[in-house]
């Protein structure tokens, strides 16, 4: 149905959306985290009245604000890109994707930057106490900024609370409430705000640890650690929590790409979870090509159950979910789309009907998208449609990006558990910075919760590939009909702005940590 579109169109759009996305990412983590963190050693400023809390709330927020501002800058380019380069798509959800992020706009995003100017320039200026609510407002207006955004993307993995109207070929919001508290948005928004804090922790102790390499701001940085450690301990284990959640949520809503994480083709009980491995590159140019491993080390039975909490849990494999399962019921894709095809057809039908007037075939056509048995054998298929005389594989994710994602997250967040309730025993018993060691280790580990944090939403948005909206509307029939060359135009200019943002914030921090907490 799509024979014509252009793949690079396609797949120029998704780049420069996922390069604006990436960028993005690098900034917002960070001030989640840390305006948790400033706000809480702003409250022990104030409770104890020591100037030592007061310079180091002072250094961890310029660092906040430099953070801030670029990551600003960055997301509102992301709320432009669903107009000029997915306006299908805007058409199609716009009704509930709009909510969320009105909300953010006119709610969250204004209370940050309300009680920002505050928090930044209000030293000596207002009441310590209203100073301190400034922080904590930012903090959670930063936070409620987030949950927005999260729930807009939640329902995209998860589309609930809605209804599809066949006259204008929209979905429509039925309930408010079934969309923000889906189970997959609130995992969502647990799990990313837990590993924020993570993230924000990890860079703490990486910065004190440069302190205590040098042996400059001891009591600043070891101050510091202890603050950030107690944040890393807490928000690791919550992450590895509701990261489990996560999976379990995914084996039962997006079982392809549960299976991709696992590299899994054939489905089976007493699944086993593959705790490392390495996969070969598919050079045989077969039509459904399998990703194979080279080496994997196993734990048996962990996958099923991870997913069921019993070993004997059946976990569908790619082929079980590509061409069918009858004994476990799973339909075949081929199928799928026979179904989808008449769903979509019947949407066209309807719209000739209704264009020339024939009400008698517009009420017989309209009264099946009310029947809930038409809508269930039929239009739930409808995303799948679209792929009628397209290759089956189209509709799988890829495998070994999905693989490595997902273990190099877990594999880290692990790391990051480990590394915070070793600096957080280590600070109790006023030994941390004993260890060079140690403190390179936490120098060296700064860099790779960002790394985990991209991994991760790698695997959301790639896994649930070829879906926009889950099932429901594929990537293909999403994007904008633009010319190719003007995407990748606009890919590059990007692309160089991003490097250089990306450059001027580096050297910024970089000078400002030089500089130290100062102000003694």
């Amino acid at each position: 149905m799509l024979e014509s579109i252009d793949m690079s169109l396609v797949d120029w759009s998704r780049g420069q959306f996922a390069l604006t996305a990436m960028f993005h990412w690098i900034f917002v983590p960070l001030t989640l985290g840390l305006s948790f963190m400033v706000a809480f050693m702003h409250t022990i400023y104030v409770r104890t009245g020591d100037e030592e809390w007061k310079r180091i709330t002072k250094f961890w927020m310029k660092l906040f604000g430099i953070n801030f501002a670029i990551g600003v800058a960055t997301g509102i380019i992301l709320e432009f890109e669903f107009g000029t380069n997915w306006s299908n798509y805007s058409w199609f959800v716009g009704d509930i994707f709009g909510a969320p992020l009105a909300i953010e706009g006119i709610l969250a995003f204004f209370m940050e930057s309300t009680f920002i100017a505050v928090m930044f320039f209000g030293w000596n200026k207002v009441s310590k106490r209203f100073h301190l609510a400034a922080s904590w407002l930012t903090a959670f207006g930063a936070n409620l900024s987030a949950v927005w955004i999260l729930v807009a993307n939640a329902w995209m993995q998860h589309p609930v609370g809605t209804l599809f109207n066949p006259d204008t070929a929209r979905n429509e919001m039925t309930s408010f409430w079934d969309v923000i508290f889906s189970e997959v948005a609130v995992n969502k928004f647990l799990h990313t705000i837990t590993s924020s804090f993570l993230l924000a922790s990890v860079f703490v102790i990486g910065i004190s640890a440069w302190f205590l390499l040098r042996k400059h701001e001891v009591l600043f940085a070891k101050r510091s650690t202890i603050v950030a450690s107690v944040f890393g301990v807490i928000a690791a284990i919550a992450t590895i929590a509701t990261g489990d959640t996560s999976a379990r949520i995914v084996a039962r809503e997006q079982p392809m790409k549960f299976a991709a994480m696992e590299a899994l083709y054939e489905g089976q009980t007493h699944a086993p979870l593959v705790a490392i491995g390495a996969m070969r590159t598919d050079t045989t140019m077969l039509p459904n090509p399998r990703q194979e491993f080279i080496f994997k080390i196993e734990i048996p039975n962990a996958l099923s159950y991870m997913v069921f909490l019993t070993p004997s849990g059946f976990i569908p494999g790619i082929s079980d979910l590509v061409y069918g399962n009858e004994e476990q019921g799973l339909m075949a894709y081929e199928e799928r789309i026979e179904r989808g095809a008449i769903a979509i057809q019947t949407l066209k039908e309807l719209k000739k009907a209704k264009d020339r007037g024939d009400e008698a075939a517009y009420s017989a056509l309209r009264t099946k998208f009310s029947d809930p048995e038409w809508l269930e054998e039929y239009f739930a298929h409808f995303g799948f449609g679209y792929y009628q005389g397209r290759e089956l594989k189209e509709l799988i994710p890829n495998v070994k990006l999905s693989f490595y994602t997902f273990h190099i997250m877990v594999i880290l967040g692990v790391h990051f558990l480990i590394l915070s309730v070793l600096v957080l025993w280590l600070s109790m018993k006023n030994r941390w910075g004993n260890h060079k060691w140690l403190l390179w280790v936490a120098l060296i580990t700064i860099p790779m919760p960002w790394i985990a944090s991209q991994a991760g939403w790698v695997l959301a948005e790639l896994g649930r590939q070829p879906w926009v909206v889950y099932e429901m509307m594929p990537t293909i029939s999403a994007v904008t009909r633009l010319k190719p060359g003007a995407v990748q135009l606009t890919f590059w200019i990007f692309l160089l702005t991003f490097t250089v943002l990306f450059i001027a914030e580096i050297k910024i921090m970089i000078s400002q940590i030089k500089k130290g907490p100062g102000g003694k």
